[in-house]
């Protein structure tokens, strides 16, 4: 069993017992939280698809951690011209634990 869920803008393929990285929530540790913005959901045969979402299905989640990526240099230049700019950056995110995906979709 899979669902498709939307967190910060993005679509994440997530079964159960997984841990992904997602974009930064604002709970702290250890926290539960359910999503319900589900696109999809499937159960071996059974596939339910939303319009957009999925009414009364929801995926909860356990929060693992936070912490921030490697940084990443952006530089803009102009050839020629004695212009140059550096600037890093380093993403925030938090890893979260897939504890069960509910599908109460009437049909």
């Amino acid at each position: 069993m899979y669902a498709v869920l939307l967190s910060g803008g993005k679509q994440y393929r997530v079964k159960k017992n997984q841990v992904i990285q997602l974009e930064k929530l604002n709970y702290p540790t250890g926290s539960i939280v359910e999503f319900k913005n589900i696109l999809m959901i499937s159960n071996k045969d059974e596939i339910n698809i939303g319009n957009p979402f999925l009414t009364g299905s929801n995926v909860k989640v356990c929060i693992k951690d936070h912490g921030r990526l490697k940084k990443i240099k952006v530089i803009k230049f102009n050839r020629r011209k004695h212009y140059k700019k550096q600037q890093g950056h380093r993403q925030y995110f938090t890893n979260v634990k897939i504890i069960d995906i509910y599908n109460n979709v009437e049909n």
